[in-house]
């Protein structure tokens, strides 16, 4: 079986790094973005099945970012689960509008952030 590879997104490298740990332990495939250009650049042409990201980053941030992806052919179904220090309202709408499906406030549970993981991994 193919393992399913998850997109993190987020400027924060330590945040980053303790994710990859976490998620290749969980026996995912990571991809690693610095901020939501990078992450476009760094996945394009990349099978994705699930996209955990941060909302305020530099260059392009997550709300912008989960937009761009999914104006993308074929990636309009992939699943994203908002990854953030933010609990404003406005801004939970603003990612569900964009495509986001989950919202998780940092800091996060392991456990419980892989079971959400494999619950909403195509």
């Amino acid at each position: 079986m193919t393992k399913k590879t998850v997109l993190v997104v987020d400027d924060s490298a330590s945040l980053r790094h303790v994710l990859t740990d976490l998620l290749t332990g969980g026996g995912y495939n990571v991809i690693e973005g610095e901020n939501g250009q990078d992450a476009l650049a760094k996945s394009h042409g990349k099978p994705v099945h699930l996209i955990l990201c941060d909302v305020n980053m530099p260059i392009m941030d997550g709300i912008a970012f989960v937009a761009a992806y999914k104006s993308q052919p074929n990636c309009e179904d992939i699943p994203v689960v908002m990854l953030t220090t933010e609990a404003d309202k406005t801004l939970k709408v603003a990612a569900k509008e964009a495509g986001a499906r989950a919202w998780i406030v940092k800091p996060f549970n392991n456990e419980q952030l892989l079971n959400a993981v494999a619950k909403l991994i195509l």
